[in-house]
């Protein structure tokens, strides 16, 4: 079977519990999680295999922090231990009319010392027939930014599909060489699929004009005409505990549009366009377009109702879903 490989770092995440505020709470649960391995867990679960490459520390928290993926049947072949540092973040979940935070700590992180001469590339691709990138890895370290660029050139030699979330997170591009839009530029020019969105692509890209999907898929088609297929979320937020989700996805010559979801109360929002990146991958490989974004939108959907970053919904619940089956009612 052929692979799905995504590189990234992998988090523990400390979440205030029960809606409460950094200055309310005397504890902090824990789980793990970070883009790229949130994608490989949703498409693990809908029957892809995959490989993640990742950096952890060589101590008791780098090793728990593989725990879920490994339980999860994520491949873990070219994990290297490394550094003393785990990443963190912190979340504070927004509730009704307050805005959710989320503060990082991941500076000077093992992953952030990542180096191209710890990875066998031509071991790493071999069987692969996809891989997938994230915004958020060329944004952690200089070091991270040009092993991702080497990654990515070395998929497009070898005729793999190359997918990416722009995920624009501002307050990680810190590092002295940072060049956010020349960085994103060299890895968009060699990929196939991307999911985007108005914001990140006015931050990267200064692309302020796009009024709608349709205008904003033709400008970035125009800017990166490898592009195949260009996917963007839309979320109506209501307030922080409703939200409306749907999303489109523009094939080079048409735009498609999902079902839109009225999704309230939301359990946990972090992780969803992962969960619909994930479950994007999967649907391109197994279904026409449209059903491959209604399986898409549909799985990141019910993510919102799991709590922590990884999606644990199964194919059979997304498809439910699809075919108008959301009363939530018990399966006996």
């Amino acid at each position: 079977m052929k692979k799905l490989v995504s590189l990234g770092e992998l988090l523990m995440r400390l979440s205030c519990e029960d809606a409460l505020r950094f200055s309310q709470v005397n504890n902090f649960k824990v789980v793990y999680g970070g883009s790229e391995a949130n994608v490989l867990i949703t498409a693990t679960n809908f029957g892809l295999k995959t490989e993640f490459l990742s950096v952890l520390p060589k101590n008791d928290l780098g090793k728990s922090a593989l725990n879920d993926l490994r339980n999860n049947r994520v491949g873990l072949n070219h994990i290297k231990f490394q550094g003393k540092r785990l990443g963190l973040y912190f979340l504070e979940t927004g509730a009704i009319n307050r805005a959710g935070k989320v503060i990082y700590d991941r500076e000077n992180s093992a992953f952030s010392e990542i180096d191209l001469s710890w990875f066998n590339w031509d071991e790493i691709f071999k069987d692969c027939n996809w891989f997938h990138w994230s915004g958020i890895t060329p944004a952690i370290s200089a070091n991270a930014a040009q092993v991702i660029l080497y990654a990515v050139e070395v998929a497009k030699s070898k005729g793999i599909k190359i997918s990416a979330d722009l995920n624009y997170r501002g307050n990680l591009w810190q590092y002295k060489e940072a060049k956010p839009q020349e960085a994103m530029s060299k890895l968009l020019a060699k990929s196939d699929v991307l999911l985007a969105g108005a914001y990140a692509c006015s931050q990267f890209f200064d692309i302020k004009d796009a009024q709608d999907n349709s205008k904003l898929s033709n400008v970035l088609k125009q800017k990166f005409p490898a592009l195949q297929k260009i996917a963007i979320t839309n979320r109506e937020e209501i307030n922080a505990s409703h939200h409306k989700w749907s999303a489109d996805l523009f094939t080079g010559s048409e735009l498609l549009s999902s079902s839109q979801y009225d999704i309230y109360p939301i359990v946990d929002r972090v992780g969803a366009g992962d969960s619909f990146m994930g479950a994007l991958i999967y649907g391109l490989q197994h279904f026409e377009n449209q059903k491959a974004l209604d399986f898409a939108t549909a799985a990141s959907c019910l993510k919102h109702s799991i709590v922590g970053d990884f999606n644990r919904v199964s194919k059979e619940e997304v498809l439910g879903l699809i075919e108008g089956d959301g009363s939530g009612r018990i399966k006996r």
